[in-house]
């Protein structure tokens, strides 16, 4: 069975991290093998990065060096793990991917779509999941989930206002009904349980 490589969208609070474990749980009870990623970070060298681009004052980086510092991560992270595990069957789950970078930086900052894919070009030759699903989730439960588990110490991303968080999800919409053959939007509303056997659905025909 050829590998395959997921991967999880959409804003803060939306139940990405959760979700990924227990998509990831499912599939290895089907016996396939299974690497749990994400994004910023993946690899030894993309993990130093990550430390760089979500701890820190808000006014850290600009956008520029956001989605270059962003880039790198991610060209080492497929270079390392997800190129390989795919190469020898493996399903990676990833949490975030390109298209987040295509959210933040290009559409809530500004930076425009064709920038961030030009980047992910340059330094990814453009690789891009079988499937990506977009969890979807009313703004109002999304920011009250995200500071429920902040506990008021959100990441730098996090602690951006509601205007820069609903342009993000405007943003993650847009890509998701410009290519539905990639995409699958996902209720991201119930029981966890609930939202896990959706994600399991979405994928069924890459099985």
């Amino acid at each position: 069975m050829p590998g395959r490589f997921i991967s999880l969208e959409g804003g803060e609070g939306v139940g990405k991290s959760t979700q990924s474990r227990a998509l990831a749980a499912a599939l290895r009870a089907r016996g396939l093998e299974v690497i749990e990623t994400r994004e910023p970070g993946g690899s030894p060298g993309a993990e130093a990065i990550r430390t760089l681009l979500l701890e820190g004052a808000g006014d850290r980086w600009t956008a520029e060096a956001e989605a270059l510092l962003f880039a790198a991560a991610r060209a080492d992270h497929i270079a390392r793990t997800i190129r390989p595990a795919v190469a020898r069957g493996a399903w990676v789950i990833c949490d975030r991917y390109v298209d987040s970078s295509i959210a933040y930086q290009g559409g809530a900052d500004g930076l425009g779509e064709e920038a961030i894919r030009t980047l992910h070009g340059i330094g990814s030759g453009g690789y891009l999941p079988d499937r990506t699903l977009l969890l979807a989730l009313p703004g109002e439960e999304a920011a009250a989930r995200e500071a429920a588990r902040d506990a008021g110490k959100p990441d730098r991303f996090g602690a951006r206002d509601a205007s820069y968080h609903a342009a993000v999800a405007q943003t993650f919409r847009r890509l998701a009904e410009a290519n539905p053959v990639r995409w699958r939007i996902v209720d991201a509303t119930g029981t966890a349980e609930t939202v896990t056997a959706r994600l399991v659905d979405a994928i069924e025909d890459l099985a």
